[in-house]
């Protein structure tokens, strides 16, 4: 087999291989990627993959007809299977399920995809993409291993949310980091170890000691023993956040208010219901962290009292008067509390906000003595509550110089993350978090 030496645009040309799992809709961006990369791209699907996504959009997509089947007299009397072994310098098979993992690692070969991966000498990549406990077996760890023994090359998964409703490891990488992955791949790579399948790389576990504690969900202000107010935070952000965390080595507690999640693995979960039970939490756990994030979609006010029986409708009134108090600012407290005298935690709030982005932002970061906040725009369709997808305009304080000076200008800094799945945007602010807590201990 060849030596691996990466992506050689222009000109470089990619056999992608598509099997039968539902990340197999990421496969069309990923290939029209390779085609804006310069990349000469053929298709090979499985004959499982076509139930997920057509033939006819990867061939519109890279312009070349579309391999399917092994036997296909056609395809035999001019560029047969042993041809297009030939042909491509790359297989990159993105997604590959667990059972196109076991057959290769079986080496087997009965279908066209598996038969060509047999017969070409390319540099050869997978992106796996399976359920959660599918990607943690035993035998799925043991076929990944072997495939990596052979000289596969293989880029993730990636944890996080699955279409399953499982949250973990085993999600399929966005195709523009499998693109960079291997744009960027130097010619004395040797095809990546496989982890296990809760932890990220040693060198990449840079949380490692730290104590992490996270607020997320929506809190429940009761109204009468059936109604509450509350609002349409689903929590998806904050336990991606404690995913990532947990992830990178981080001790992760995480202060739940009422969502549908499971916990995520490694992770300590608190669950409370309303606002004044989160703000005890977090004041309790706060002090003895190193990195507080304020992710939780707290209520701003609750009710002065909440009725001991059900509010009834009284005939003849056309409205209800409810009198309602301020809830304690969670996330102001713990950075007024941190200010007081005990110099940590880190601390970094959220704010969901439909308008001005930038400006709430930077009002909220000075106003509530923050270290870094996280906004994002809940009124742009498809991200923020509820969605799989994020994204995120970042700002910081900048670090205090070696020689004591103030940083230059207003002393904040930012970055906007584009939309991506929440599991990779977490895992962004994650470590962007760790790298300011990082200079202001070590300016």
């Amino acid at each position: 087999m060849s030596s691996p030496s990466g992506l050689r645009t222009p000109g470089t040309r990619v056999l992608l291989g598509i099997s039968a799992g539902i990340a197999a809709y990421k496969s069309a961006v990923l290939a029209r990627l390779l085609k804006q990369a310069g990349c000469e791209v053929r298709v090979v699907m499985t004959d499982g993959a076509q139930a997920f996504i057509t033939p006819l959009t990867l061939q519109a997509l890279t312009g070349e007809p579309v391999r399917t089947s092994l036997l296909d007299p056609e395809a035999e009397a001019g560029m047969g299977h042993i041809e297009l072994a030939r042909w491509a310098d790359t297989i990159l098979i993105a997604p590959a399920t667990a059972d196109l993992m076991a057959r290769l690692a079986a080496g087997m070969a009965d279908d066209l995809l598996t038969t060509l991966c047999l017969a070409s000498e390319a540099e050869k990549v997978m992106a796996p993409a399976m359920n959660q406990a599918m990607w943690r077996h035993p035998a799925t760890q043991r076929n990944a291993a072997r495939l990596a023994e052979d000289g596969w090359r293989l880029l993730g998964p990636a944890s996080g949310e699955q279409a399953c409703g499982d949250v973990g490891p085993g999600r399929m990488l966005e195709p523009e980091a499998i693109l960079d992955a291997l744009l960027h791949k130097a010619p004395e790579d040797t095809p990546a170890p496989v982890t296990a399948p809760d932890e990220a790389p040693a060198a990449s576990r840079e949380a490692t000691g730290l104590t992490v504690t996270i607020t997320a969900g929506p809190t429940r202000e009761p109204l009468d023993p059936v109604r509450y107010l509350s609002n349409h935070s689903s929590g998806k952000m904050g336990y991606a956040l404690a995913e990532a965390a947990a992830t990178l080595g981080a001790t992760v507690r995480l202060i739940s208010g009422p969502v549908s999640l499971p916990c995520p693995e490694g992770v300590e979960r608190l669950e409370v219901e309303t606002a004044l039970e989160m703000h005890e939490a977090a004041r309790r756990l706060a002090p003895a962290s190193d990195l507080f994030i304020g992710c939780a979609a707290v209520a701003d006010y609750r009710a002065e009292r909440a009725a001991e029986h059900k509010i009834k409708k009284v005939e003849g009134e056309e409205g209800l008067t409810l009198r309602l108090v301020k809830n304690p600012d969670i996330i102001a407290a713990v950075a007024a509390e941190r200010t007081a005298g005990t110099g940590h935690p880190f601390v970094v709030g959220f704010a969901a906000e439909t308008r001005d982005l930038e400006a709430y932002a930077r009002d909220k970061l000075a106003r509530k003595g923050l270290d870094m906040i996280v906004a994002n725009d809940v009124s742009c369709p498809g991200l923020g509550f509820g969605a799989d997808d994020n994204a995120a305009l970042v700002l910081w304080r900048k670090a205090v110089g070696q020689d004591g000076a103030s940083p230059e200008g207003d002393g904040i800094d930012q970055e906007m993350l584009a939309p991506q799945a929440k599991s990779r945007l977490a895992m962004a602010v994650i470590r962007h978090a760790l790298v300011c807590l990082q200079a202001r201990r070590h300016p």
